[in-house]
C-alpha cells in the first residue's frame, strides 16, 4: 500500500506537468470549496465535487493514453489517432457533465 501511494503521488506530479490538468487543478481549487457552499444536501455537494474530480480522474487517463501512445512511437497510424480522439472525447464529455451539473445547481440555488 506504501509502493502504491508512491506511485499515485508520482502520477499525481506528472499529471502537473500537462498544461490541461494543472488549469484543471487550479479550477478544482476554486470550484470545491464553493461546492461545499453552494450545495444544500451532501447529495448535491457530492455531485458537484464529484463532478470536478471527475474531469481530473478522465483528463488523466487520457494523458495516460497519450503517453502510451507515444512511447510505441513518433509516426502517425489511424488506430494511434482514434485512441487519443478518443481520450479527447471522454475529455470533452466529462467536461460537459460538470458544466451541466454547476449549471443546473446554480440555477436551482438562485431561482
Amino acid at each position: 500500500m506504501w509502493h502504491a501511494t508512491g506511485y499515485s503521488l508520482a502520477g499525481l506530479r506528472a499529471g502537473w506537468h500537462e498544461t490541461a490538468f494543472r488549469q484543471e487543478s487550479i479550477a478544482a481549487m476554486v470550484l470545491l470549496p464553493i461546492s461545499m457552499w453552494l450545495g444544500r444536501t451532501w447529495v448535491e455537494v457530492a455531485l458537484l465535487a464529484g463532478s470536478v474530480l471527475l474531469v481530473m480522474v478522465v483528463e488523466l487517463l487520457n494523458t495516460a493514453v497519450e503517453t502510451a501512445i507515444d512511447r510505441i512511437g513518433p509516426e502517425w497510424h489511424d488506430l494511434s489517432k482514434r485512441a487519443k480522439d478518443m481520450g479527447s472525447a471522454a475529455v470533452l464529455l466529462s467536461l460537459l457533465t460538470c458544466i451541466g451539473i454547476w449549471m443546473a445547481a446554480l440555477y436551482h440555488r438562485f431561482t
